[in-house]
């Protein structure tokens, strides 16, 4: 009977630790030497050989010593699709490159935590896939650096499919609606035509198109000289989250929308102070007159 308590107790106390999990938004792989390019060009290679697909790349806030690159596989791509409350948010994943020095320090937004927050209730239902994807991630990584650390501050696993900065703060499920057209062909070529041309300045970083489920995600590089662009908030939030970066317009049958600013900022910089939080209180709505004017 002694053995059965003891047993129950610690049963118990497993499950408390696994409600418990925190985890974090980002993983360091590490400092390597070398310039951007030639760090760059081992970041790639090392994707390629495991069969990821770089989706774009480009320099946040224009810096040449920050760099992004945006990949894909297969399987995630074709599995987040699935959720139909803009999971195909979550097919783009990003590695962070900044140079300090005669180092490059590599990042990448860590998949769970992205996974778990995007797909709330049907992360379970794939996890195996999920799981597979982030384990091959960190094996190709490693050929790149060895730290694997995790940073950027953390919240609660089974939380963070209902994450929000604080109370009266939005959730993942409240999008801002940017347009509405008369077809997704409309909306797909508006969008497109409209990042070609650089309209506010900004541009596409990347695109995903599923042409039979009439879901297609942008990549945007915000630049410009409006409240929105990445040279006014990232210096004050912090560069060293800019695997963040870039900001997504995802277009859904006839309707353009992206996650609104007060959500998806602070799901990436959850340890960001309320104080710091205001001095870029401008910065949710200047993006939004960004992605409204790309999507005209």
């Amino acid at each position: 009977m002694r053995k059965l308590i003891i047993s129950l107790l610690l049963a118990g106390a497993s499950m408390m630790n696994l409600s418990a999990k925190n985890i974090s938004p980002y993983i360091k792989v590490g400092e390597v030497e070398g310039t951007m390019q030639e760090v760059y060009g081992k970041v790639v290679n090392a994707l390629a050989k495991n069969k990821f697909s770089i989706l774009g790349k480009y320099h946040p806030e224009g810096k040449k010593s920050l760099q992004v690159i945006v990949f894909t596989r297969n399987d995630i791509k074709n599995t987040v699709v699935k959720v139909r409350d803009r999971g195909a948010l979550a097919a783009a994943m990003r590695i962070g490159l900044q140079q300090k020095g005669n180092k490059v320090i590599v990042s990448y937004v860590n998949p769970e935590y992205v996974f778990r927050a995007y797909l709330g209730d049907s992360y379970n239902k794939y996890k195996k896939t999920f799981d597979n994807f982030g384990n091959d991630l960190k094996k190709a990584m490693s050929s790149v650096g060895s730290e694997f650390s995790s940073f950027g501050g953390s919240e609660n696993a089974e939380k963070l499919k209902k994450y929000h900065y604080k109370i009266m703060m939005p959730y993942f499920t409240d999008p801002v609606k940017l347009n509405e057209y008369s077809s997704f062909k409309e909306g797909l070529e508006t969008i497109t035509a409209n990042l070609k041309s650089r309209k506010t300045g900004s541009w596409m970083v990347y695109k995903i198109v599923y042409p039979t489920k009439k879901v297609a995600v942008f990549g945007v590089a915000l630049r410009g000289s409006g409240k929105g662009s990445e040279a006014k908030f990232l210096p004050v939030i912090g560069e060293s989250h800019i695997a963040a970066m870039p900001y997504e317009i995802i277009l859904q049958n006839n309707k353009a929308t992206m996650l609104h600013g007060k959500y998806r900022l602070a799901l990436y910089w959850p340890e960001l102070s309320l104080g710091t939080f205001m001095k870029i209180v401008n910065t949710p709505g200047g993006i939004e007159d960004i992605m409204k004017q790309i999507t005209k």
